[in-house]
């Protein structure tokens, strides 16, 4: 086994990995040139403390904890896989916390854990095709959350002008320091608690739609190549009732 391997697989090698990655996100921050855009919504729900689920690919969760600072705690989805033990103990360097389970193990709690969040006017994060794709598709829970909770979904990508792009099934965005990038907010999307399934899937192809047009323009802003989405998925009734989180890449 390599060195590599060996560290990443100790506590203490995960503890000192972790902790670079979550200086390394704050440099590439500190040192990129940021322009926002359309904050106007989230700003007015943060002003007038009402609870939303905010919606990022699982290859865009890079920078994305750095695009809520300065506000109240966001509660991030996060899969019970190991890798995802990672990414919770990174969350929490940068001032946010976790909620652990993904559709495949923890779910029925994760989706507990998240109603209760919002219903006590705290704030969500969800990669919606976490944490195993496909790619930039919506899956069924994130709607289901927002139904249940009565909090509108809010889009919200970034996107880098210097980056690598993994073989991941995601893409993952590795965003290099000295650039210039954009944080790009969608308008809310509510469903309604009454929303029947034909109503939920509309709301599903309309947040996918959303989110990667949102991205896609995004990437054109800082001269990236967008990345495309998984293949085409079939119109189908909502099947899931957890909530999709972030998680391992495997």
């Amino acid at each position: 086994m390599s060195l590599g391997k060996r560290l990443s697989r100790s506590r203490f090698g995960r503890t000192v990995l972790v902790w670079l990655y979550a200086r390394f996100t704050s440099l590439v921050f500190v040192t990129t040139r940021w322009q926002t855009l359309g904050r106007e919504d989230a700003d007015a729900l943060f002003r007038a403390g009402r609870p939303f689920i905010t919606a990022f690919w699982h290859g865009r969760l890079m920078m994305s904890p750095h695009g809520w600072q300065a506000e109240p705690t966001v509660h991030v989805i996060i899969s019970q896989h190991p890798d995802g033990e990672n990414i919770a103990r990174a969350m929490r360097h940068l001032g946010l916390a976790a909620i652990r389970g993904s559709r495949t193990r923890g779910g029925a709690a994760a989706l507990r854990a998240s109603l209760r969040q919002l219903k006590e006017g705290g704030y969500v994060a969800i990669s919606p095709d976490g944490p195993r794709g496909p790619r930039m598709r919506v899956q069924a829970g994130t709607i289901a959350l927002a139904r249940l909770s009565g909090a509108p979904i809010v889009p919200l990508t970034f996107a880098v002008s210097r980056r690598k792009v993994a073989r991941s099934w995601d893409r993952f965005v590795i965003a290099l320091p000295f650039s210039r990038g954009v944080y790009a907010w969608g308008p809310p999307l509510y469903v309604a608690a009454n929303a029947d399934e034909s109503a939920q899937e509309d709301a599903r192809l309309t947040l996918e739609e959303r989110l990667n047009a949102l991205t896609a323009e995004a990437d054109r802003m800082v001269g990236a190549e967008p990345i495309e989405p998984a293949g085409d998925t079939p119109r189908a009734a909502p099947r899931q009732a957890e909530p999709a989180p972030a998680g391992a890449r495997p």
